[in-house]
């Protein structure tokens, strides 16, 4: 894990969206995915949302945003 992941997801938290965007989007690593997928289900872009999470070998959760964006930092966290 690296740490850009537990910083684009405190900044998705903070409301900071394009700044967390910014992080993940050049890398493909399954985390990073996985976070660009939350990113683009906050801004309400399912198909790409989905992609995303596809593309990190996931299904897109239906949960509710906070509980996701609480998923994904566990995930985070518990990977490192």
């Amino acid at each position: 894990m690296a740490d850009f992941h537990l910083q684009a997801l405190t900044l998705a938290e903070q409301g900071q969206w394009d700044t967390a965007h910014d992080l993940v989007e050049a890398h493909n690593d399954e985390f990073s995915c996985l976070i660009h997928g939350y990113l683009h289900r906050v801004e309400g872009d399912e198909f790409n949302a989905r992609y995303w999470y596809t593309r990190a070998g996931h299904t897109m959760p239906e949960n509710r945003l906070n509980e996701e964006l609480e998923r994904l930092k566990q995930l985070v966290v518990q990977s490192s």
